[in-house]
């Protein structure tokens, strides 16, 4: 059939052109009224990006509260792709530590806790902002050292252990980020322990290390992980390398990072594991100080860690890898005030479950 050039151009919606006046790209957000515009004919709109650098300036790490020598209601944030000391972000509606943190790339959750006595509450806030947080909902049971991580829809926690009764948990709650509501049930770790790191994919989340018992310690060095989307039980995916609790982790969308350690001595080692695959971790190389109760956050190229105490000594102290090299740590900055009892793993909008 020949074409009739004289027919009227028919322009469905989401159909892309370049506007040459405009030097931009722009879809078809079309009519009839309903499909995403209140005209008739349609509009044509220019393409958006959105990133961690377009929101903030680059990938932002947030690190909620900790003790110090009280528990404290202080956030500060960095910029993960420079260097510098932490800035103040807001505060917690509660102050609290031993908490667990997990983040979209919009927004950031901290759960449970003790600030002294235990807490099931989440609290939100929004990383591209700064401000204090807001109250999101509760976890199913007082979460006292357990870990979080996250897609970038679901958060993931692990209860770790229940005050006051100090009993150990393996179950893991599961949050819709971008909504606000209470825990529900995910399935359960491996192991029932607390004290225990945590890093993600977009489709893994990983649990590691921990100890068995709250009174006399059983330390762990098992790694196991979920997948994010679904609903189910831990699987075992390797061992770290030493036994290990109260590390911090973060990864991106390839590997996981896990560093420093409380006991059987206070350790410097930073482990890793390749995620999308099952194994054992492997050596990384040093922090610049051996210490534990510190929290790690990511970019796609750089794990953060922040703050911990080595022994008896709190410390302020911000160091930084690059996650797909090996090699010891370097210094970052400092935080604003000396704290241990920090999440594991922190808030940040460029972690490795945001892919």
């Amino acid at each position: 059939m020949p074409i009739n050039e004289n027919a009227p151009l028919v322009v469905v919606p989401g159909a892309i052109r370049f506007n040459t006046d405009s030097m931009k790209l722009e879809y078809y957000r079309g009519g009839p009224v309903g499909f995403g515009t209140t005209t008739q004919t349609g509009e044509w709109v220019n393409l958006t990006t959105d990133s961690p650098d377009i929101q903030t300036g680059g990938a932002r790490g947030v690190f909620t509260g900790g003790y110090g020598p009280a528990h404290i209601a202080t956030t500060d944030y960095i910029t993960i792709t420079t260097t510098g000391n932490g800035i103040n972000f807001g505060n917690l509606v509660t102050a609290r530590g031993f908490h667990a943190c997990c983040s979209s790339s919009t927004r950031g959750l901290s759960a449970g806790g003790i600030s002294p006595a235990a807490t099931n509450n989440i609290e939100s806030l929004t990383i591209s902002s700064t401000g204090s947080t807001a109250s999101f909902g509760s976890l199913s049971g007082n979460l006292n050292y357990g870990a979080g991580c996250s897609s970038s829809t679901r958060g993931i926690f692990a209860i770790g252990k229940i005050q006051p009764a100090a009993t150990l948990s393996n179950t893991i709650d599961y949050v819709t980020i971008a909504s606000t509501g209470n825990g529900v049930d995910f399935g359960d770790t491996s192991v029932a322990r607390t004290e225990l790191g945590s890093f993600q994919s977009s489709t893994r989340g990983v649990f590691c290390g921990g100890t068995q018992s709250p009174l006399t310690p059983t330390i762990q060095n098992i790694i196991d992980f979920i997948t994010i989307s679904t609903l189910g039980n831990a699987a075992d995916f390797g061992d770290l390398i030493n036994l290990g609790e109260q590390g911090g982790g973060s990864s991106n969308s390839v590997r996981g990072l896990y560093a420093g350690k409380e006991a059987p001595a206070v350790s410097n080692v930073i482990e890793y594991i390749t995620i999308a695959s099952l194994g054992n971790a492997i050596d990384f190389g040093d922090l610049t100080l051996a210490r534990d109760q510190l929290c790690g956050v990511a970019s796609p190229t750089r794990v953060a860690w922040a703050g911990g105490i080595n022994t008896s000594t709190l410390q302020n102290i911000i160091d930084y890898v690059t996650i797909m090299s090996t090699g010891n740590a370097i210094d970052f900055g400092d935080l604003q005030s000396t704290r241990r009892r920090l999440p594991s793993q922190g808030i940040s909008n460029g972690h490795g479950g945001l892919g």
